[in-house]
């Protein structure tokens, strides 16, 4: 489980790494700064371990001409994190680009990518995940809804909140960016995490959860750290089967489904607290392209070249033959399906009919 870093933890790692740049000039060296190379080549995966574990591959962050400026937006973004802290303060990503415009002078980003890109380093060389450090994402909107009860705090007063996540009407509960400091109370059976909010709102709608007694979460693409974290939780604290429901094309097998499970090559540094290992993939499969005779769309060129580079470097499809040929399929059948091709057949019938056939037939499912 992640522990929340308190001030006495995070800071003294931030001052160690400006401690260790102020031996450095000292020496007459030019200051560094080591950080995890965070990328899939930089990452192993062991089933037994069930996430891409960070491999010792580092980069250095050396002060020189070429540098000067990528250089002074590090420890500029080390600052702003420190007083994040100190003050128990939060900003988002955003804040954070646009604090360079306002007082970093040649140091300002010229785009929002690049502070990202620079908050990130920061991130992994002190160890820990963003959250902890003050900042949050722009925007979140992941959702849950069905037989859970959150157990949150009143921020002024400390009183204890109950939230029933089955009584949150058509648009569910709104996942806010940090998971830690919530509790859960919950009776259901497993968890079903949807990629698409159109297909959450028809489940949620109608009332899916109640009948098969379980959570459903909207996911909206590449599900954020706050819903992995989430999700996590609940497989570990409730023991929770954790099933994931996403478009069948690469895009929804190894962004979606892959990051949810194993987590990312650039989070390594943090996939362990990030992702659900014990989560199952019960979504739309090739098989289920002919099974259930859906309309489909033909691979798109993107969506080759995404499954040629997955097969030859992905350390988790590596590992399983099951999704070798799973995408191998859709190279030879050269189509892709949407979740909500089910609506050819009728509106509900994702609900109606597929849905609880793959409950009862874990043997179709993938790994």
């Amino acid at each position: 489980m992640v522990k929340n870093k308190p001030e006495k933890e995070v800071i003294p790692k931030l001052i160690s790494i400006a401690d260790n740049m102020e031996k450095d000039i000292r020496k007459m060296k030019l200051p560094h700064i080591t950080i995890p190379l965070r990328a899939l080549s930089n990452v192993e995966y062991d089933p037994k371990e069930g996430y891409f574990k960070l491999l010792p591959g580092v980069k250095e962050r050396t002060l020189a001409a070429s540098t000067i400026k990528t250089f002074a937006q590090t420890l500029k973004m080390m600052t702003l994190s420190k007083k994040l802290v100190e003050t128990n303060d939060i900003a988002t990503k955003r804040d954070a680009y646009y604090q360079s415009k306002g007082a970093w002078g040649p140091a300002a980003f010229q785009e929002q990518e690049e502070s990202d890109a620079i908050m990130d380093d920061v991130e992994a060389a002190l160890g820990v995940n963003r959250e902890q450090i003050g900042f949050i994402p722009d925007e979140h909107g992941d959702s849950i809804a069905g037989n859970l009860i959150i157990i949150d705090k009143d921020t002024d007063t400390g009183e204890k909140i109950e939230i029933d996540c089955s009584r949150m009407g058509s648009g569910g509960w709104s996942v806010p960016s940090s998971v830690e400091k919530l509790n859960f109370k919950t009776t259901a059976k497993f968890v079903l995490a949807i990629e698409t909010s159109g297909t959450f709102q028809r489940l949620n709608y109608h009332k899916f959860w109640k009948k098969y007694n379980c959570i459903i979460a909207s996911l909206k693409g590449v599900p954020s750290r706050s819903i992995r974290r989430l999700l996590r939780r609940l497989s570990d604290e409730h023991n929770l089967p954790v099933y994931v429901f996403t478009d069948g094309d690469p895009y929804g097998y190894f962004s979606i489904y892959r990051t949810l499970k194993v987590g990312s090559g650039n989070a390594a540094h943090i996939n362990q607290y990030f992702c659900v290992p014990k989560a199952k993939y019960l979504g739309v499969t090739p098989q289920d392209i002919i099974d259930y005779k859906l309309p489909t769309h033909p691979l798109k060129e993107v969506d080759l070249k995404k499954i040629k580079d997955v097969i030859k470097n992905d350390p988790f499809c590596k590992a399983s033959k099951e999704w070798q040929k799973a995408l191998a399929d859709l190279v030879k059948m050269g189509k892709r399906v949407e979740q909500q091709a089910f609506s050819a057949h009728s509106l509900n019938y994702v609900m109606d009919t597929y849905l609880p056939e793959k409950l009862k037939s874990p043997q179709k499912w993938l790994p």
